[in-house]
């Protein structure tokens, strides 16, 4: 009786470091992570779309987006990006400050790759 119990556990063991080492996991892969908007003019609409692709084996959770400052506002789903699927973050510069910018978002998530770094940049100028 005590081998059976013993060669359980030992089974049980070897399973258990067996399937650590087959971790399966989320990957978010962007198609750009750097957005040059250019010269905006002054209080108008300034979006863009970052789509990224849920590479991994496993959904893909996003778990807060944080930007850099107030004047950048980033959007996105709140439902999981399931394996080989697209999800998007959106993110939105307030063009009321006139001059050059430079802005960061961070993306937070299950992903191997977590954090991930958006960028946007441009230049804010008054209509002549």
């Amino acid at each position: 009786m005590n081998k059976y119990i013993l060669s359980l556990i030992l089974l049980m063991i070897s399973v258990q470091i067996f399937s650590q080492g087959k971790r399966i996991e989320a990957e978010m892969i962007f198609r750009d992570t750097l957005h040059n908007f250019g010269t905006i003019w002054y209080q108008n609409e300034a979006v863009y779309e970052f789509v990224f692709k849920n590479t991994g084996k496993s959904p893909l959770i996003i778990n807060r987006v944080q930007s850099s400052c107030g004047c950048t506002v980033p959007k996105w789903g709140k439902e999981p990006v399931l394996p080989k699927a697209k999800g998007v973050i959106w993110v939105e510069y307030d063009s009321d400050k006139i001059g050059q910018f430079q802005k960061t978002v961070k993306i937070y998530s299950n992903a191997v790759n977590s954090p991930v770094t958006l960028l946007i940049i441009g230049a804010v100028k008054v209509t002549d």
